[in-house]
């Protein structure tokens, strides 16, 4: 109903909002929606970008020189 797009630096870059989510008389879910949305959006950025410096989780981009 709430879809939410994040660049990679987790900089919101749009909101989409299916009319059928959008009720004057319960105005705290939309709320509650929009909320969800970027925050599902925020751990998809972190799942979906590697930890730069290899981490603990053995992910990191291997650059040479870089670290």
């Amino acid at each position: 109903m709430v879809k939410a797009t994040m660049n990679g630096s987790k900089e919101l870059l749009g909101v989409t909002i299916d009319k059928e989510a959008v009720d004057p008389n319960d105005v705290e879910m939309l709320q509650d929606l929009v909320v969800a949305a970027v925050n599902e959006a925020s751990r998809k950025v972190d799942e979906e970008m590697p930890v730069l410096d290899g981490g603990d989780d053995r992910r990191g981009l291997k650059i040479p020189g870089m670290f």
